[in-house]
This record gives structure tokens, sequence and C-alpha cells, in this order.
């Protein structure tokens, strides 16, 4: 939040205009939120009537990335320069518009410009919401907001699947765009309506805008973005370009920091990480995105790939821990309220992820069924509950005025990036142990073994049963094996995986006793950006 000149309790609502408030930011935070996962569902379809390859049109949801970490950490600047409630409508216009364009791209690279131009007007939207129905509520209710809000950003992610499987097996792909369309319309109209700013102090002369850190906050995101999406494909640093990426990567976050730390009018205070609390508090947001995200990714692909099952029921798969998430929040907003410590329930929290982990290590083969998966995702939304309000909320409780608001910009931007990096290290360790796993179990395959050939000459016969040659079935039956072989190293690479994240979270457990007490008693929703 930007330095507002009015007392906290100037821009609290009551009666209806309350309820619009919160209805319209929480939908202008799930109208972000799922368009981040929605488009997974719909890669292969957009490969086939756009021509991309599998390469290309990852970028469909590596613009969008970028493009949202970049605005995260400005908005609270953006906000002031404009007027939040300016600010906030023309972000809904902007992702609006683009959602439109999206869906009528006529080749791959419009689609990701517009993506990234969406992103863009997304990342804001996340942001701004959050302050605006924090300070719609009096304090005494700003736990119950917070948690209304977590609602949206957790649940966001994953009605995305499910709702682009619908709309891409019953119409096609433009409908994930255009379904922003009419919620778009409405958002705004409620946004100029109902939504005030504080009055901000002096805005900043063309002269004085941080430009420098503009551009190098752009520069090294949208670097270290390419080198994690495109790393693996490219062999890492054998290539030159992800080199000189990673160069600037490095060149443009030490530049970038010297220059906010100098700079009279900096875009982004980074001063506010001298507090303790927020710095724990950041790297556990990333462990938290990468965990939300991560496993966001992967049930699906699994579920797909593997199990054979459509996008639709792949995305409805995650629901029921959704709504569990959903569930918990005001019970966790109000335990933080009657003063049990966060860092309890975070504990609790990374405990129970690493428990959601080992189960779907132990549960994953290529024939599990949804009773399988059913209470492995509950799990999973209870440390979800767990852990999304009270980190936002430990982070900011040495924290006191305007700084709150600065905090919770660098809050939200680790969640994102956590989510890329988590998207972008899975990805890559899939195809690294899929190959390893491979060859394993090649190796145990010698077709001079009795047991083998026996298989083999098995599935010999039944194909030519079905009307092929001997040589013919011989050549089925190899490749029958091979896909068998392939479709087992990739379900124990997604093991690995599971196993990998669980340790990860198990390791955060400790870093609970680096938290110190907050003076200060902050509300859950006072997560201003």
């Amino acid at each position: 939040m930007a330095a507002a000149v009015q007392s906290d309790d100037d821009l609290v609502e009551y009666g209806y205009r309350r309820v619009i408030i919160t209805i319209t930011a929480v939908l202008c935070a799930l109208l972000e939120i799922v368009d981040t996962t929605i488009v997974n569902v719909a890669l292969t379809h957009m490969r086939g009537s756009l021509g991309a390859t599998l390469t290309d049109v990852a970028w469909v949801i590596t613009a969008y990335a970028i493009a949202n970490v970049i605005v995260i950490p400005m908005t609270s600047w953006l906000s002031q320069q404009f007027g939040r409630r300016n600010y906030f409508v023309a972000s809904i216009i902007i992702f609006t518009v683009c959602s439109f364009l999206c869906g009528n791209a006529t080749n791959i690279w419009e689609l990701v410009a517009f993506r990234f131009v969406q992103g863009m007007g997304g990342g804001a939207l996340l942001v701004t919401a959050q302050t605006i129905i924090t300070e719609s509520y009096p304090v005494a209710k700003r736990g119950m907001a917070q948690a209304i809000y977590g609602m949206g950003v957790i649940v966001g992610p994953t009605l995305g699947p499910p709702l682009g499987g619908y709309l891409v097996d019953t119409y096609s792909w433009p409908y994930i765009f255009y379904i922003n369309i009419p919620l778009g319309i409405i958002a705004t109209i409620l946004a100029i309506s109902f939504v005030r700013s504080p009055k901000y102090g002096e805005k900043l002369k063309a002269n004085q805008v941080d430009w420098w850190g503009i551009i190098l906050l752009t520069s090294f995101i949208g670097s270290l973005q390419f080198v994690l999406e495109h790393g693996q494909q490219d062999d890492w640093f054998n290539d030159s370009l992800i080199v000189t990426l990673s160069v600037v990567t490095v060149l443009g976050l030490v530049l970038f920091i010297w220059r906010e730390l100098t700079y009279k009018h900096p875009i982004v205070n980074l001063s506010v990480l001298k507090d303790g609390n927020l710095r724990i508090g950041t790297i556990m947001c990333f462990i938290l995105g990468f965990g939300l995200y991560g496993s966001t990714l992967i049930i699906p692909i699994y579920t797909q790939s593997i199990l054979g099952w459509t996008a639709m029921d792949a995305g409805l798969l995650l629901i029921p821990g959704s709504i569990t998430t959903a569930i918990m929040m005001p019970f966790v907003g109000n335990m933080i309220q009657k003063g049990v410590p966060q860092g309890y329930m975070v504990a609790v929290g990374f405990l129970v992820f690493f428990f959601f982990t080992l189960l779907m290590h132990d549960r994953m083969t290529p024939d599990t069924g949804v009773e399988h998966l059913f209470w492995p995702l509950i799990l999973r939304g209870i440390g979800l509950g767990l852990l999304f309000v009270p980190i936002t909320t430990l982070s900011l409780s040495t924290l006191k005025g305007k700084q709150i608001g600065e905090g919770a910009a660098f809050t939200g931007m680790m969640r994102q990036l956590g989510g890329s990096f988590g998207i972008a290290i899975i990805t890559t360790f899939i195809t690294r142990f899929s190959q390893e796993h491979r060859v394993n179990l090649i190796n145990n395959l010698d077709p001079a073994k009795f047991e083998v050939q026996q298989r083999l000459a098995g599935m010999q016969k039944a194909f030519m049963a079905k009307g092929f040659t001997a040589d013919e079935a011989m050549k089925k039956a190899y490749q029958a094996i091979d896909y068998s072989i392939l479709k087992q190293s990739t379900v124990l690479s997604y093991m690995d995986i599971f196993m990998y994240l669980g340790v990860m979270f198990l390791c955060c457990i400790p870093i609970i006793f680096f938290i110190k007490r907050g003076k200060n008693k902050i509300n859950p929703a006072d997560a201003m950006h």
C-alpha cells in the first residue's frame, strides 16, 4: 500500500457496499489466478490449431507468468501514481480486452504477445484486489477479510484445469479466454461504481520515475524465467543463449538491488527486507508457491498422460482438496485472531504437506484410481489451508504502517516466483529422472532371459491373431514393451518428484524457530498487497 493520507478506517464500507466490493475483489483475484492454470489443459489443442511446437506453446504460460512477476512488486507504486481505483479499473479493462484478443489470435506469437499484456493487467488485479478487500473491513474483521481473499487465491489454481477441460472438450480452446469477457465487464462496472481510492501524497514527476529500476527489474526477471523454462530442452549451460541470459539475470539482479537501495524514489522499497520475519516469510512464500503450483502442474499431467483421463476428469480430481482449503480458511483466520501462534500452524501445515507427498509417492502406479488419490489430495487441501494465511500474517507481524503493504508485495511476488521455479524445476527433473529410470529398466530386460522371451512370444501370438505377419507381430510386441517401459519410467520419475517435494517441506519446519513474536498485533488481513 502506498503512503495514504487517510486513517485506516476512512475506506471501511458497511452493508451492501462492502458485500459488493468483496465480490468484485474476489472475482478479479479469481479471474487472474484461474487464468494462470486454465491454459494447461488446452495446450495440446492450441498446438494443433496454431501449428506450434510444444516449446512454442509453453510460452503461452511463460509470458503470462513473467508479466505477473514483473508487475506485482510495482503495483504499490503504480497505485500511488494513478490512484488505486483508476489503476484497478484500467487493469480489469486491459485483462478483459486481452482475453478477447487471445481468443482471436491467428498464430502462436500473437497469442504469446497478448498473454504477456494480459499478465500485466492480471498481476495488478491480484495485488490490488487484496488491498481493496482488506481496507473495506474494520480492523476487528480483517482476519475474515484475509480468509475470504485467501479462498480465491488457493481455490483459483485448482478451478482452472476442470473449467478449462470442460470448455475445451465442449467448445474449443478460445473459449477459455472468452469466458473472462462478461465477467470482466461486470467487474469493471462494479469497480467504477463502488471502489474508492485513498488520498495519496504528491505524485512523482516523469523525471523522478525510477525508469532504470523498471528496466532492470524487467530484464532480470524476464531472463530468469526464460532460463528456467528453456534450460532443460536447450541443454542448460551448453547453450550460448542460456549462458548469456544467465549473466543478464545475475547482473540485472545485482544492479537492480543497488539502484533500489540508492535511488531517492525507488519503484520497489527493498529496505523493508531488513525485517527478519519478512525475510523468513518471503522464503516460505516461495516454497508455498513451489508446492502449490508444482503439484497443480504434475497431477493433471500424470492423470492424463499415464492414466488416460480426460482433461475435465483430471481437473475435477483437484476440486475436493480445494473445497477443503476453502472450508479451513475462516477457521484459520479465527484461530489467528484468538492468538494461536502462526508459527505452529505453519509447522503443522508443512508436516501435513509432507504426508501428502508421502502418500502420493506410495500410491502412484500406471493403474491408480480416483479412490487412491482422494485422501492424499484432501491432505494437500488441509496443508495449504494451514500455510497460506499464517505465512502471510507472520511475514508482516513485526512491520508497521506503510511497510506492511510494501512487505506484502514481496510475499505476493515470491509466491508467484516460487510457482515459476517449481514448474521449471519439476519439468526438468521429470525428463532427467525418466531417462535414468528408462535406462535402468531396459538394462533389466535381457532378451536372453526365459521370462522376457516368453512374454514376447505371447504378445507376438496375440498380434498374429489380429492378422499381423510373424515379423510385424514381433515388431509390435517390442513396441508394446517399449511403451510399457516408458510409462513405468515416467511414473517412477513422478514418485521421485513427490519424494523430493516432501523432503523440502520437512526441511522447512525448523525455519519457524527463527520467527520473532511481533509486539504489534497484526491482523491476518494486513497483507495489503
